[in-house]
């Protein structure tokens, strides 16, 4: 199963026409303007990949559906040997692999992230984004700088393997790797 970001901005606006969903609508259930979101169906690769998920939510479907026009048919249980789960690319560097996507109706959406390193990660503002729901994050190998919270009140913790942190995603957080080095880690959004 594979997918083609340029598909996704058409499968998006088709199901959502068909479902009689205003683009209004999704841009008040995304809490952004109608032009932010008919600029993400016309420009996919735009979307974070929280917003599609929340995007599928508001439509009822699977994420997968969005991504690759196919229905998830598991239900008894899904298994995904190492290195095979669904690769996703949905932000600038960093690569995703969904780890139960043939599963339907989930409760958690399960990936295994790999955060690049990029050059003056330590010190460079962080990239914040947020979304409904809540995240778990568990760190595999290298080392990530996580930021949580509006500028006046952000908390920043450099997290190491082993350490996790849960959180709130409605409120705004970013993430990087930092040490010269990617940083894998499992993400769990519920």
């Amino acid at each position: 199963m594979k997918y083609d970001i340029t598909e996704i901005g058409r499968r998006l606006k088709e199901t959502r026409e068909y479902l009689d969903v205003s683009p209004q609508e999704m841009a008040d259930k995304l809490r952004i303007s109608q032009t932010e979101y008919l600029a993400a169906e016309s420009t996919p690769d735009a979307l974070s990949l929280s917003t599609l998920y929340e995007c599928a939510e508001v439509l009822g479907v699977e994420l997968v559906e969005l991504l690759t026009g196919e229905q998830p048919r598991l239900s008894k249980f899904s298994l995904v040997k190492n290195g095979e789960g669904f690769p996703m690319k949905r932000r600038e560097g960093f690569s995703y692999q969904h780890l139960a996507h043939l599963f339907t109706h989930k409760k958690i959406e399960p990936l295994k992230v790999v955060s690049p390193a990029l050059q003056d990660a330590e010190t460079k503002p962080l990239h914040m984004s947020s979304h409904d729901g809540q995240e778990w994050d568990y760190i595999l190998t290298g080392k990530l700088r996580f930021a949580i919270g509006e500028e006046e009140n952000l908390r920043e913790v450099v997290l190491e393997p082993g350490d996790s942190v849960y959180y709130d995603s409605k409120n705004p957080h970013g993430m990087v790797a930092i040490g010269g080095e990617a940083c894998e880690f499992l993400a769990v959004l519920i």
